[in-house]
């Protein structure tokens, strides 16, 4: 099974470039995050043109948003609130052979890194807390479980272009990094890019719009992850980070990670 996961930033924008990457990469599944439409605008259709007829969306206008599109049928479908705010964050399914899939999309945090001066950043730091509250208390580590997604952290010191000058940034910070190492001891997750890529060789999924040279002078970050609990870490065969898609026409910011399992 082929699994990917992408923060296409609108999806009825990136159309085209689902086509192309499905071309390429033929993934089983699909975890959307920021699809940035209402679930009665979603495009249907074009997904399953392209084989996807099983699909959950868990969409709003213009912002947020995720979505599951998978060529094998599933059950199961959860739909978790998280901080009291149901602005479309998390979608979970489960799939063929009991696998647990959870496509989440975590909050961006603002600009400023001080969660009194922040209330954005204080919404992140809750949200990732209670993602791991949530994982420790479902006893998530005992399952098989696949958590993907936009996570909106950079954790590690390689996960990023120049750590020194970041540390300070949202998205790098010390205690974001510490919100996703606890993610990740509550559901004693495998950080599999990580297993493919080890420290210190960089690595990468998102590269900003603001600098328009930052994908040609690889400033990037790692935003986008995929977290394996014990049970199916040992079935994990393979990972691609997809970098190609940045150079497209028009890209979204982040590119699509792909997880293969036997």
């Amino acid at each position: 099974m082929r699994i990917a996961t992408w923060n296409v930033n609108s999806v009825r924008q990136r159309m085209g470039h689902l086509q192309r990457f499905v071309a390429e990469r033929s993934p089983d599944v699909i975890c959307l995050q920021e699809t940035k439409v209402a679930d009665a605008l979603f495009p249907k259709e074009a997904l399953i043109a392209l084989g996807y007829s099983h699909l959950e969306i868990h969409g709003q206008k213009s912002y947020n948003g995720v979505a599951i599109a998978s060529r094998l049928p599933f059950g199961q479908v959860e739909r978790k609130v998280f901080c009291g705010l149901d602005d479309r964050r998390h979608l979970s399914v489960l799939l063929p052979g009991g696998l647990e899939l959870h496509n989440f999309y975590v909050p961006s945090g603002g600009p400023d890194p001080d969660r009194e001066k922040n209330p954005k950043f204080a919404h992140k730091l809750d949200f990732l807390a209670e993602m791991a509250a949530w994982a420790a208390a479902g006893k998530l580590a005992g399952r098989q479980a696949l958590l993907v997604g936009d996570l909106n952290v950079a954790p590690l010191e390689n996960d990023v272009w120049n750590h020194k000058r970041l540390i300070k940034s949202v998205g790098h910070t010390p205690a974001e990094s510490a919100a996703m190492a606890k993610l990740r001891a509550a559901g004693r997750f495998e950080d599999i890019p990580r297993r493919y890529t080890p420290e210190p060789a960089p690595l990468y999924s998102w590269w900003g719009y603001r600098y328009p040279q930052s994908y040609r002078k690889d400033y990037g970050w790692r935003l986008d992850h995929a977290l394996a609990t014990p049970p199916l870490a040992g079935q994990v065969t393979a990972l691609e980070t997809f970098r190609d898609t940045r150079s497209w026409e028009k890209p979204s910011d982040h590119v699509p990670v792909i997880v293969d399992l036997a």
